[in-house]
């Protein structure tokens, strides 16, 4: 499933999209970010709503709304018409602009453990 189109291309000369940075961060896949992406443009859904929406299996979507939930991209709120059986939950995203800022601060994050690891790495032993 492709979700993205935007790339950039590392001093490696590799290139990448948001996905690739997301999946070395978070372990975000693409089935994760088009749940996330899907939330943020049609709003709250059940799981058997992006189920339908995406076309994936409830498993796929049980899997990608728990991992987005646990980044706290994503809150699980309790659907209030759900009668008996099984509780049903609403999945809805973080305000846009929330995940924006967390996903940039962890890259910065990131960037800057790595940058004070290297010279600790290239010393000889």
């Amino acid at each position: 499933m492709q979700v993205e189109n935007i790339r950039v291309r590392l001093p490696s000369g590799k290139e990448v999209g948001l996905v690739d940075a997301l999946n070395f961060c978070y372990d975000i896949s693409d089935t994760d970010f088009q749940v996330l992406k899907t939330l943020l443009n049609s709003g709250p859904k059940t799981e058997d709503e992006l189920a339908e929406m995406l076309h994936l299996s409830k498993a796929s979507i049980n899997r990608s709304v728990n991992k987005l939930v646990s980044l706290g991209f994503v809150d699980r709120v309790k659907d209030s018409s759900s009668k008996g059986g099984r509780p049903r939950y609403i999945y809805k995203p973080i305000d846009a602009d929330r995940i924006t800022t967390k996903i940039s601060n962890d890259f910065k994050y990131c960037a800057d453990l790595f940058s004070s690891v290297i010279p600790q790495e290239l010393k000889e032993k």
